[in-house]
């Protein structure tokens, strides 16, 4: 038999297998909740605006400097916390971030909140755990809560939840919640072993709270991040934001597991449906009630806030999604910024894993008018290289979806303005995200996003992600902005010519569109 009609069999054996996997999965995401308007819709008409600040317009929220006048319609979907740019700083290495980490939570006075899709087991998680150990038993005053993915976080023997069992069985003031999506229930819950029962849906948001400091990431806290996974880091001081933040994990708590004493996921005292047996419907519609109530009166106390500042050079806008509730919030406001990108202008977009939604995709073809770089993994810089079995083909899987997308730019004449970049550094993996935006006549980035979205198809529909949308006018953190993007760019090369002559299985050319929402 040749090399040929051997892989075309193992095509043949395994085609059904996937579809007969994928309907199995599929059988349990049609019943989400109603998608409706999770705030107010952006405005498609800029209001008029004046000088430095926030200003009303006809009940309407602009910036007041002119500059910023196509951003107006930020004002209408998020909250916004204004802020000195002289309070926010860029980390660029994850040793650093991972320092900052031990260091904050080490001398935190009143309250840490950390949400990550999972703790790692390793001597780096240990310390990291040690250090807020040793200040709960010094400070009794001290909160602290974990937030965490249920299937990710019990992953294994020994994992996220046992390694933080010590400080749980010792203090109240410890409390550890896993989320649990809805999705996964059932009979699917009961044979979908560990690594694919993550596939349907998982916390997937990254936000770490110290006090009045909030660092927004899109790490997770293990090893790797710590160490040679090049990711984006942004730390804020600012106690309104940290306020609003800290209420925000609470409400999510309130829908996850809480983990007692003993070792049990149970109910929230304020929650009474388990998220596999309760209908999910009902489940989601609550859950996505309780968020839209917080963030609609946080929106509306904001407003008078912005209105009545006049020194702020930055704007914070929190952004968050969560399909599988209904919630559609960072998704919209992202595709609106990239459709209101101005002629002259220029966007750099990064993922580290490129699956693009085909929304995103279209309107970076058709309607973005800024000159694009997009920056991804190189599949030697992309973190399930090696992996066993189907998830061995992800770094193939995502080189073809970024070759069909360039030519897609090619057919529609597009590729002249949008280049794309592959991240490659020995030894490290990739999986920085986010964007920066320069507005015409800018040298320097007037708008980033940063948080745990990648873009893709899982962010928008399955995950809990959050990020937010930074603008500001700021000109030392503008330039801290540019130094982080090429701080990844120089290790980076244009990836267009060798994604056309990268071999890809034929197996993963069989079931990428199958599975493309999963990963």
């Amino acid at each position: 038999m040749s090399v040929i009609d051997f892989m075309f069999s193992w095509q043949i054996i395994l085609l059904p297998l996937f579809k007969m996997i994928r309907r199995l999965f599929s059988t349990l995401i049609t019943d989400y909740p109603p998608v409706g308007e999770f705030l107010p819709a952006a405005s498609t008409n800029p209001s008029q605006s004046a000088q430095n600040g926030s200003a009303n317009n006809g009940g309407v929220t602009t910036f007041r400097s002119p500059h910023l006048e196509s951003l107006n319609w930020l004002h209408t979907v998020s909250p916004c916390f204004p802020v000195s740019g002289d309070r926010i700083e860029i980390i660029y290495e994850p040793s650093a971030f991972y320092n900052t980490l031990v260091s904050k939570c080490s001398v935190a006075k009143r309250r840490i909140m950390l949400a990550s899709l999972y703790l790692g087991i390793g001597s780096k998680e240990t310390q990291l755990v040690n250090a807020i150990h040793d200040n709960m038993k010094q400070n009794l005053q001290l909160k602290v809560d974990v937030l965490l993915d249920f299937t990710r976080g019990t992953r294994g023997e020994k994992n996220s939840q046992t390694t933080l069992m010590p400080l749980l069985r010792e203090s109240d003031n410890f409390r550890l919640s896993l989320y649990h999506t809805p999705v996964l229930r059932g009979l699917t819950k009961k044979l979908a072993p560990p690594r694919w029962n993550e596939l349907l849906g998982i916390q997937h948001m990254k936000l770490y709270l110290v006090d009045d400091t909030v660092i927004i990431s899109g790490a997770n806290l293990s090893n790797d991040y710590f160490t040679n996974r090049q990711d984006r880091y942004v730390m804020i001081e600012d106690a309104k934001l940290a306020d609003f933040y800290a209420d925000f994990l609470n409400k999510v708590q309130e829908f996850s597991l809480k983990v007692n004493r003993n070792g049990e996921a149970c109910l929230h005292e304020n929650w009474n449906m388990l998220p596999y047996k309760s209908a999910q419907v009902d489940f989601a519609g609550e859950a996505r009630e309780r968020i839209r109530s917080y963030f609609k009166g946080v929106l509306e106390r904001q407003r008078s806030v912005c209105e009545e500042d006049t020194v702020s050079d930055t704007w914070i806008f929190p952004l968050i999604e969560m399909g599988q509730l209904g919630i559609h919030h960072d998704s919209l406001a992202t595709k609106h910024l990239l459709s209101g990108c101005l002629k002259d202008s220029k966007l750099k977009l990064a993922t580290g894993y490129f699956n693009l939604t085909e929304t995103y995709m279209d309107t970076l073809t058709k309607d973005c008018q800024a000159e694009c770089n997009i920056l991804m993994a190189h599949p030697n810089a992309n973190g399930f290289l090696g992996a066993k079995g189907p998830a061995g083909g992800i770094p193939a899987a995502y080189s073809l979806i970024a070759r069909k997308f360039y030519e897609k730019l090619k057919q529609s004449g597009q590729d002249h303005r949008v280049s794309l970049f592959e991240y490659e550094r020995p030894g490290w993996t990739y999986h920085a995200k986010g964007l920066w935006y320069y507005l015409p006549d800018s040298s320097l980035p007037n708008v980033t996003l940063i948080g745990s979205s990648n873009f893709g198809e899982r962010s928008v529909n399955r995950d809990l992600e959050a990020q937010i949308c930074v603008v500001t006018t700021n000109g030392g953190l503008q330039r801290k902005l540019q130094s982080e993007f090429e701080n990844i760019l120089q290790h980076s090369t244009t990836a267009e010519a060798e994604l056309t002559a990268r071999p890809v299985p034929r197996w993963v050319r069989a079931v990428v569109g199958l599975f493309r929402n999963f990963f």
